[in-house]
């Protein structure tokens, strides 16, 4: 009697499993791991689910994932505010320069021409020839007006949003510190990147240039 009523108040908990067919609820306890709604359809196809539209399997994504538009590290647009010549044999100057291309995404608004590059023309950037471009940092506002030193990293980073970094370079006797310190990493940073001094540059780029013009073709 105790087992029998037990039997009954389980039946009375339960209503959603009174509802089920006898022989769904056998097949139920033979493969639990399938959904139950699943294996509902595939013993009673006349099984009515009760809504509106019908239920069918998806075996793939319905929308195509989409590739990420290439960014221009150059930002060669026609609307760039500064241009930034620099030296892409410097390891220490592409770090900067990196930093500077990533936040250029963003503006748009520099445009930078690395000056050891063999297509470099001095015509197209104020005349300035390679020997000149390496001695210091130089950037070319839009309106063709050369800037140097500190003052052409505070035009750079002001392009970018990072105008405070150099703000107070703006004042005495700051700035003159500021250009002085500068002036001596510009006139070092070849021995300090462990590079040749200027002349050695220059003979050796000389040398690769008449070889490049000699046979049409670089050598070097």
């Amino acid at each position: 009697m105790a087992l029998r009523g037990a039997a009954s108040i389980g039946r009375q908990a339960n209503p959603i499993l009174l509802s089920i067919p006898r022989y769904l609820r056998t097949r139920h306890h033979a493969s639990s791991s399938r959904p139950l709604l699943h294996r509902t359809l595939l013993y009673n196809p006349n099984f009515q689910t009760g809504y509106k539209y019908s239920i069918r399997a998806i075996h793939e994504p319905t929308v195509e994932a989409v590739a990420p538009k290439k960014e221009d590290d150059e930002q060669s647009s026609q609307n760039w505010k500064v241009k930034m010549l620099y030296d892409g044999d410097c390891p220490l100057c592409m770090r900067e320069v990196n930093m500077l291309r990533e936040r250029n995404k963003r503006y748009g608004s520099i445009k930078f021409v690395d000056i050891s590059s063999d297509e470099y023309s001095p015509e197209e950037n104020q005349g300035l020839d390679y020997k000149a471009a390496m001695g210091r940092i130089h950037a070319i506002q839009s309106d063709g007006t050369v800037v140097t030193d500190v003052e052409a990293f505070r035009k750079l980073y002001e392009a970018v949003g990072l105008g405070w970094v150099y703000a107070i370079t703006k004042y005495e006797p700051v700035a003159t510190m500021a250009d002085a310190v500068y002036g001596v990493w510009a006139k070092y940073r070849l021995q300090i990147t462990g590079r040749p001094p200027l002349e050695e540059v220059l003979e050796a780029r000389k040398n690769k240039g008449e070889v490049c013009n000699d046979s049409k073709a670089c050598k070097m």
